[in-house]
Order: C-alpha cells, then sequence, then structure tokens
C-alpha cells in the first residue's frame, strides 16, 4: 500500500498541531496554577539565540500551511506574527488546521513532482513536490512543535512524551 501525498502531509501535520494546543494547554494550566505570568513561557527560549516559544509556534504553522498551499497549487495565506497570548496561539493553530482540513486529497496528491519554490531567509531554494514534503515540511514541523515542547518543558511545565505524542 502506497502512502499518498496527502495522507503523509494533512493528517500528520492536523494531529501534531492538536498535540501543540494541548502542551500549550497544559503550560498555560501551570502558569495559572503556579502563579507564573504567561508571557514567562510565551517569551521563553532554550537559547540566546534561538526564536522565543511564540515564534516557534508562528513557524510551526506557518510550515504546515504554505506546504499545503505550495503543493495545493494555491496561494499561501498570510498571517501576521502578532500572537502574545495563549488564546491568540490557540486562535492561530485552529486556522490553520481549518484551512489544512480544507484540502481534497485530490489537491495535493499527484503533487511528488510540482516545481516548488520559496523564499528561504532570503535565498531562494527550489524543491520538487514530494522532497520538499519529506525534507523540508515535516521536519520543519516537527523540529518546531519539538523545540516548543522543550522549552516549556525546560520552563518547569509538567509535560512528557506522551503529551508530546498525543493519544493514538
Amino acid at each position: 500500500m502506497s502512502l499518498s501525498m496527502y495522507q503523509a502531509l494533512i493528517p500528520v501535520a492536523v494531529r501534531n498541531l492538536n498535540n501543540l494546543t494541548a502542551i500549550l494547554k497544559r503550560a498555560e494550566a501551570h502558569a495559572v496554577a503556579k502563579k507564573i505570568d504567561p508571557e514567562v513561557f510565551i517569551s521563553a527560549r532554550l537559547a540566546p539565540d534561538m526564536f522565543p516559544l511564540s515564534r516557534q509556534v508562528q513557524i510551526a504553522t506557518d510550515i504546515v500551511k504554505g506546504g499545503a498551499a505550495r503543493l495545493a497549487g494555491v496561494e499561501v495565506p498570510s498571517f501576521p506574527d502578532t500572537e502574545k497570548t495563549f488564546p491568540e496561539l490557540y486562535a492561530r493553530i485552529d486556522k490553520v488546521i481549518e484551512f489544512l482540513k480544507s484540502f481534497k486529497a485530490t489537491q495535493i496528491d499527484g503533487s511528488e513532482d510540482r516545481k516548488i519554490t520559496l523564499k528561504v531567509g532570503g535565498q531562494e531554494m527550489t524543491f520538487q513536490g514530494q522532497p520538499y514534503l519529506l525534507n523540508f515540511v515535516l521536519p520543519n514541523l516537527f523540529f518546531h512543535v519539538t523545540t516548543t515542547y522543550a522549552i516549556l518543558r525546560h520552563s518547569g511545565v509538567e509535560i512528557g512524551k506522551r503529551d508530546y505524542l498525543g493519544s493514538f
């Protein structure tokens, strides 16, 4: 049995974004219980030269909405990166999940050889569809969700691997 481009992207991205919301909710509850200003978590980072948690969430959502749009050959929606609270981060994630769920398999399947060109860090990159999905979109999604998890765990939020993976 083969795995389609749609199956490799949409359900995986939706699951990871739902898990991301769940760990953010655990962080918000932890902040309330411990009387910690939520901004402490939203602006936390693992190292001085890394992006803060809010930016990690923005990039995770940007990478999958851009991936789905480019593979489907539609315009990538642009969202301002202004989220500064947990509810704003949840709203962004929800908006991206809704966008991802709007795609039909027929829009993304067959995009394995589609030419994808985008700018990353001011540099133009060109991919074929399948390597774009497997070597760029999914690894970036996992990296930024994992980094968000790591920031929260490092900050004392009681989350574990099961929270990251979600329920099966």
